[in-house]
């Protein structure tokens, strides 16, 4: 090939080169957002139906039930309610309900609630049990390698404020349908066992 064939061959590859460079940052020109349509921005700007415009939260857990099972008195103004004691068909029961903190100040003597916890669950609701007063067994909150199955990271309790817990157990036997929750500081409190 001559050196005249190859100079022509090489200014049609450059030129074929900077037209593919230059379509390719035209094609990436811009943020890749698409600008609305008119009448979407028309219909965004306008609430329906006299319905305001503002996000609409989305649905989280359902909300934690109401009926009272037992209430337990702790340190001065805090109170535990359990909302309910269910047995899972997997073999275990989740009582459920929350602590309230109908005092002054903040509440931050957690510790004792926790049991002995050496994992990273740290302020918990570990130290809970069941009390099968029939079957005459104690049964202590589960945990898994590292946690207890159970309300954890629990730091402080603002006055007036309740948080909510949960702590799941073995199950009883079947045919113990009452048993006693106890969490350190609190009364005893039975409560029955549905499901």
């Amino acid at each position: 090939m001559s050196v005249r064939r190859m100079v022509k061959v090489r200014g049609g590859l450059a030129v074929a080169g900077a037209a593919v460079m230059a379509l390719t940052l035209a094609g990436c020109g811009g943020d890749g957002a698409k600008e609305p349509k008119a009448d979407e921005k028309a219909s965004n700007a306008q609430p329906q139906n006299g319905s305001s415009n503002k996000s609409v939260p989305k649905e989280g857990p359902s909300p934690q039930s109401t009926e009272v099972l037992a209430t337990a008195n702790g340190d001065p103004g805090i109170v535990l309610t359990i909302n309910s004691a269910v047995r899972d068909p997997g073999g275990f029961v989740t009582v459920s309900g929350e602590i309230k903190n109908g005092g002054n100040g903040v509440f931050t003597k957690i510790t004792a609630w926790r049991g002995d916890e050496k994992g990273a669950s740290g302020a918990s609701v570990a130290g809970a049990t069941l009390i099968d007063k029939v079957g005459k067994k104690r049964y202590y909150v589960l945990r898994d390698s590292e946690n207890c199955l159970c309300t954890t990271g629990i730091t402080r309790i603002d006055a007036g404020a309740s948080i909510p817990f949960f702590a799941q157990f073995p199950a009883p036997p079947a045919s113990s349908t009452e048993v006693d929750f106890t969490l350190p500081t609190f009364a005893t409190a039975t409560i029955r066992i549905s499901g």
